[in-house]
């Protein structure tokens, strides 16, 4: 589906559309009312040979009206992406406040594949705030945003915010079609969050992890057609679509849940913080404050992703690693000491990354030797970097040795 908002830039999407079809995809032009001041609908039609779709309702007998008033759902069921561009000020305002107000915004709401963003707008209106702070939520839904170029726009004004060259918007376009159905059939488990570990009826052990990582993973990994189990420890997220969410509480139900789920799994993927440790024999009664000091005696909880490493099978084993230093040395020391096939390691402890942030800057530990670092990102766009890399990772270690 190819969107087009109301802005001078509108002409080049006509290129888009044609770009696109030339590469064998059935594109189906859905024009907000502003667009149609820049360019003929007509124009798209003949691009594309289908109808394009100009308004949220028909404006003949009541049937058709009807009819209309739910062509939105049909469309964005029929199709596997949508890309608006030029994507204005105003549709990127809608798009990521959840606004539907016409036939573009209503559809975008309706539409749960993967979504492009090439927008196009004033260099003041492309730096303002706003529009910053729309552009980090659409991100951190997944969205892939096509960055505008610098040069002179027709404002007068020289800066960012033409549209990206139609070609290079259909490269992104291919791209993220290729990822569409790539983990079909593919079985991942997942596990995120933290653990709470009693330590009376009302007090627990835990820690700072949000489950934001491990959730992109799965919303990431269902989008791209995985069967998705998610295991999760206390969040205060929605369920990814697409998953089955297991909750659990402590270490010890997170080792069940997974043991207990693992069958069929061809990928597991330990994104979850797990408490390393807990009170082995919790009191009964609420511990009372004395003026007294209160010392407690800790044991090991379960080394989850180590008795995955020891019981391997024919699954790829994921890792995390949280470090406050010396990153590449302990996550390749993690992914030996676990038998893991990759490690995402990252450096907490900023207030930009990690921990309850919805941005991470990653790094991959990998069994062929390979330390790969990549740029802070939203954790969604990283999460699809990661299934990527575990798949080409998988690729080349079912290659024979000596061929690598």
């Amino acid at each position: 589906m190819l969107g087009v908002a109301g802005g001078i830039a509108a002409y080049k999407a006509a290129e888009l559309c044609r770009a696109l079809v030339q590469r064998g995809y059935t594109v189906q032009v859905v024009m907000t009312k502003a667009a149609t001041e820049f360019i003929q609908p007509l124009t798209f039609a003949a691009l594309t040979g289908r109808k394009v779709v100009t308004s949220l309702f028909s404006s003949g007998n009541s049937e058709e009206t009807l009819s209309s008033a739910v062509e939105h759902i049909a469309i964005a069921q029929e199709h596997d992406l949508l890309v608006v561009a030029p994507a204005t000020a105003d549709i990127l305002a809608k798009f990521a406040h959840g606004l539907a107000d016409d036939f573009l915004s209503t559809l975008y709401l309706a539409f749960t594949g993967p979504v492009v963003l090439a927008p196009a707008m004033n260099t003041n209106m492309w730096r303002h705030a706003a529009t910053q702070a729309n552009l980090e939520a659409l991100r951190a839904r997944g969205h892939k945003i096509v960055e505008p170029e610098d040069g002179f726009l027709a404002c007068g004004m020289i800066g960012p915010g033409r549209l990206a060259d139609p070609e290079s918007i259909a490269d992104v376009v291919a791209e993220q079609l290729e990822h569409r159905h790539d983990l079909a059939g593919e079985t991942v488990l997942i596990t995120a969050g933290p653990t709470q570990e009693p330590l009376d009826p009302v007090r627990f052990i835990s820690n700072r992890s949000s489950g934001k990582m491990g959730y992109a993973l799965a919303e990431a990994a269902a989008e791209r057609g995985a069967r998705v189990i998610l295991i999760s420890g206390p969040v205060h997220l929605p369920a990814p679509r697409g998953a089955t969410v297991v909750p659990v509480k402590t270490a010890g139900e997170m080792r069940d849940a997974v043991f207990g789920n693992l069958r069929g799994a061809t990928m597991v993927i330990k994104a979850a913080a797990v408490a390393d440790f807990h009170l082995s024999t919790v009191p009964q009664q609420k511990i009372k404050k004395t003026a007294a000091r209160l010392s407690l005696e800790l044991d090991p909880t379960p080394d989850i992703l180590a008795e995955l490493g020891r019981d391997k099978k024919d699954w790829l084993l994921i890792g995390f690693a949280a470090e406050t230093e010396n990153l590449e040395r302990e996550a390749r020391r993690k992914l030996q000491t676990k038998n893991c096939d990759m490690i995402v390691a990252n450096l907490v402890g900023g207030d930009e990354s990690g921990f309850e942030s919805d941005h991470n800057e990653i790094a991959l530990a990998l069994k062929t030797g390979e330390f790969l670092r990549f740029p802070r990102a939203s954790k969604r766009e990283l999460a699809d970097e990661i299934l990527t890399q575990a798949l080409h990772l998988r690729h080349v270690l079912a290659e024979p040795a000596h061929e690598r």
